[in-house]
This record gives structure tokens, C-alpha cells and sequence, in this order.
């Protein structure tokens, strides 16, 4: 692992802790840790807790009165579009893929994080429900990703005007859809933005082992468990399983956003630092603190809030350089 300062961090946040995100991160702590410390990963577990996830998340579909849902759908998936107040640039969109480990959540469920994004990158959000779990597996959500992104471009996007992003395992679908978009010779979008990226299913990042107790959320043994399962009888190192040990080379500018003592941090960092050797405009961001795909949390972190104005000084970052 390269020293912390070849990192390539235009911005490292430090705003001090709020009491909020300490209250988080204890009640995450105590709740959601100790059972992905010892829940194994099978597909019964998976659909077990798709079903809970699901019954949990509820609450998370509720939108703001000024956001609007319109119902999306394709061959083999569905989807939504959001947007987020008046005045949005309905010439330009966003293709979202929603986290979960590649077997649970969904479009809806990442509302809280989608709408906010909507009204950051002030166009309208395209969030799908990629096929998922234990019957399909990442080649199918891939599939799913590009047809999504091929949409787009049919509706009369310019891809200069598309934006993709994705956390979690949607920030791993984001980087082998962008790649997989590069290898078949398909216009790229103006830019990437991955959340708290699982990139490397070979789990060779420091943070595995240094962040083991920090992290408030994430059990190492569960990342490497989950990572192992969908690895299956694959090379761990190849890229559609680990975009981190692909090309970067020829991709849009690209957002990395982890947390300080996520055991995923260095899946982040070590992705950043692989795509600035490719040659590829890079911006960095490890907040100090912060859990696991802390964005959707912005209707109690302060932190997260700010993450968002972050995203939107990213997004008029790169649309300015063209």
C-alpha cells in the first residue's frame, strides 16, 4: 500500500464529529454489526435478508412532497426516474445503481439518496433495479447496467450530458460498466461517482485488518464471505469481478467517497490511486468517521448533508473542463 500521502485526495473532509454521526455509528455498532458478524452468507440468508431489508426500509421510500417518481421499465428489470424540484436540466440525466451486496435493496429503498442527488446534479436520476441475488449473479447486473445506459443514449442523451454512480456494490457495477462501455468502443459519460466502492473481490486491502473494530457497520469476515460467494470458481482478479485489478485507462473523471475506518476504505483509495496511474482525472474523498455509504443517512448526518455539496462542486467541476 502506497504512504497515506500518495493518495489522491483534492479533498479530504475534516469536519469535526457531529453528536449525530457518534449516535449512528454506536447504534450501528450494537444492531446491524454483531449480525453480519456471524450470519453466514447462503442463498437463504440473502433472500432472508432481502425480506427484512425490504420490511425495514419502508419508511425509506417516503419522498418530500416536491420530489416526483415516474415508473421505469425494460425487458428483464424496472426501475425509476426521480427528480427533485422545478428547474432541472431535463436534457441532462443520471443512471444510479443501488448497493446491497449484489442480493438485496433496491431503486426505492436508495430514494433518500437519489432524490438528493436529483437536486445536486440539478437533472433527472434514472435509479434501476438491476437483477440481483442468489439466481443471477454480477454478470447479469452488469448486463442489466449497459442496457440502462443504452436507453439513455436511445432517448437522446448525449453522453456528455449523462452522469453514472453507484454505491457499494453499485459503485463495483459502476466501474465494470464503465470499463465494459470503454472495451465495446460505446460513447462514456462525462463522469463516474462511486460511494463507498466494493471494488476488489480478492480482499487485499489494508483496511480489512486495520479497520476490523473501527468500523461501525461492516464485519470483514461478512465482505469476505459475500466477496468469496460471488467470486464462486472465478479469478478473483479479473476485472469483471474486481474492476480495482482492471484498465482504467480512457475513463471519465471519476468521485471516490469512503469513510475514515470503513473495513471498504481501501477498496476506495486503492481504486482512486489506480485510476490517477491510468491517467484519469481523480477525486479522492475519505471523511473522517463517517460509515458506510454515510450519503444516505443526510436526513440525520450533517456530514452527509455536506457530502452532497461536495458531489455538486464535483459534478460543475468537470462539466466546466469541456
Amino acid at each position: 500500500m502506497p504512504p497515506h500521502h500518495a493518495v489522491p485526495a483534492l479533498t479530504q473532509p475534516r469536519y469535526p464529529m457531529s453528536w449525530q454521526a457518534r449516535a449512528l455509528n454506536l447504534a450501528l455498532m450494537f444492531t446491524i454489526k454483531p449480525v453480519l458478524e456471524k450470519a453466514p452468507i447462503t442463498p437463504a440468508t440473502m433472500r432472508l435478508g432481502e425480506r427484512l431489508y425490504g420490511l425495514a426500509g419502508s419508511f425509506l421510500r417516503q419522498l418530500p412532497p416536491f420530489v416526483q417518481v415516474e415508473r421505469a421499465d425494460f425487458n428483464d428489470f424496472g426501475g425509476e426516474w426521480l427528480r427533485a424540484g422545478s428547474g432541472l436540466r431535463e436534457d441532462r440525466a443520471m443512471l444510479y445503481l443501488h448497493g446491497g451486496g449484489y442480493f438485496f435493496s433496491s431503486a426505492e429503498a436508495h430514494r433518500p439518496l437519489t432524490w438528493r442527488l436529483s437536486r445536486a446534479a440539478r437533472r433527472p436520476v434514472l435509479a434501476i433495479n438491476y437483477r440481483q441475488g442468489a439466481a443471477h449473479g454480477i454478470d447479469a447486473a452488469r448486463a442489466d447496467a449497459l442496457a440502462a445506459y443504452q436507453h439513455l443514449l436511445d432517448r437522446g442523451y448525449p453522453p456528455e450530458n449523462i452522469l453514472i454512480g453507484g454505491d457499494s456494490a453499485g459503485g463495483h457495477l459502476t466501474l465494470v460498466t464503465l470499463q465494459a462501455l470503454r472495451d465495446q468502443g460505446l460513447p462514456l459519460p462525462r463522469a463516474g461517482m462511486c460511494f463507498s466502492p466494493w471494488t476488489d473481490l480478492s480482499c487485499e486491502g489494508e483496511s480489512y485488518a486495520d479497520n476490523r473494530h473501527l468500523d461501525p457497520m461492516f464485519a470483514a469476515r461478512a465482505v469476505r464471505d459475500l466477496s468469496r460467494y460471488f467470486a464462486s470458481e472465478r479469478d478473483p482478479y479479473h476485472p469483471h469481478v474486481s474492476p480495482l485489478h482492471g484498465d482504467f485507462s480512457g475513463l471519465p473523471p471519476l468521485l471516490f467517497t469512503a469513510g475514515s475506518t470503513e473495513v471498504l476504505r481501501d477498496d476506495a483509495r486503492r481504486a482512486a490511486l489506480r485510476a490517477q496511474e491510468h491517467g484519469v482525472p481523480v477525486v479522492y474523498e475519505e471523511w473522517h468517521g463517517m460509515p458506510h455509504v454515510f450519503q444516505l443517512f443526510a436526513f440525520w448526518l450533517p456530514e452527509a448533508r455536506a457530502a452532497y455539496r461536495h458531489i455538486s462542486r464535483f459534478i460543475h467541476m468537470v462539466e466546466q473542463a469541456h
